[in-house]
């Protein structure tokens, strides 16, 4: 029986690496996103003539003020998704390191028993 709860704990473990993995893939993705927004909007300021944005198959012409400020407000809800998921990251590692803490603890007290 209690071998059966530290295999649940070990596969709870697995789990949550599984989550934390994930995480970190979805936080690389929207900060490569933030690069690319932080880049084109070095590239507008320093436009000088039209600005341009791509629709689907199509490149519209659209003022610069415009542009600005869609990509702000896009930076805006990245950052905002990037802060997210770093507490979530947070949470799961706290849990996954306690959860191990406890998992090791209990491996160690059986360790001593059959020595004993």
């Amino acid at each position: 029986m209690v071998e059966n709860q530290e295999q649940g704990k070990i596969e709870q473990l697995q789990f949550l690496e599984q989550n934390i993995q994930s995480l970190l893939m979805q936080k690389q993705t929207f900060q490569q996103q933030l690069m690319e927004i932080d880049s084109a909007l070095e590239e507008l300021e320093k436009t000088k003539g039209k600005s341009y944005k791509i629709v689907g198959a199509v490149m519209v012409e659209s003022k610069k003020e415009d542009l600005q400020k869609e990509l702000e407000e896009k930076k805006q809800v990245v950052n905002l998704r990037i802060k997210t998921i770093e507490k979530q990251e947070t949470n799961l590692k706290e849990k996954a390191s306690n959860l191990q803490a406890e998992v090791l603890k209990n491996i160690k007290q059986k360790e001593g028993k059959k020595d004993a």
